[in-house]
């Protein structure tokens, strides 16, 4: 039997919310160990006026614990 645990960040891109994602999954991967599945729990812009700033993603990561 496996036990899974979740663990929420956030991550951000100037270029878009698919680069926010990558971002947020490769950095997770370095730290986490057994990395099996990643939700996209929000999404949000930041602006300067009219024009779109910044990408932010609130990832879900969820990973197998070592027996």
């Amino acid at each position: 039997m496996a036990i899974a645990k979740v663990e929420e960040l956030s991550a951000t891109s100037p270029k878009s919310f698919d680069d926010a994602i990558k971002q947020g999954i490769n950095r997770a991967v370095k730290t986490l160990r057994n990395v099996r599945s990643a939700w996209v729990k929000e999404q949000h812009v930041r602006l300067d006026g009219q024009k779109i700033v910044e990408y932010q993603v609130n990832l879900v990561i969820t990973f197998v614990l070592d027996d």
